[in-house]
């Protein structure tokens, strides 16, 4: 597989509703690397997926609900998440996420 350069522009932005939007960038079949919008109050609701996933914290402010429990994080903060783990976040603080998946989400680009 070559490499593949994704320039942010040509990105194109999703709008997921509810003040969340996403913007997938960069991925190969076994790693992918998405950007996440967030507006102050908005919510990424609870929910579990096969893929381990890494989530960067950018900017803003985050309550992260993992396993039940919870987490404020800021920018510069990070989580990890084992494939199967019910996560979600509430956001505090109008912010961004990268969030990185093993493997890609197949369903982010289908």
């Amino acid at each position: 597989m070559k490499a593949k350069s994704v320039f942010h522009n040509d990105a194109p932005l999703q709008d997921l509703g509810g003040g969340v939007s996403r913007r997938v960038l960069a991925y190969t079949p076994l790693l992918m690397t998405v950007e996440v919008s967030f507006e102050k109050g908005s919510t990424g609701a609870v929910h579990s997926h096969p893929h381990c996933q890494n989530t960067y914290i950018l900017s803003g402010r985050f309550r992260f609900t993992v396993d039940g429990e919870d987490v404020e994080v800021a920018a510069g903060d990070s989580l990890a998440f084992p494939a199967d783990v019910p996560h979600g976040t509430l956001c505090l603080e109008a912010g961004r996420l990268l969030d990185i998946f093993t493997p890609m989400r197949e369903d982010f680009v289908n």
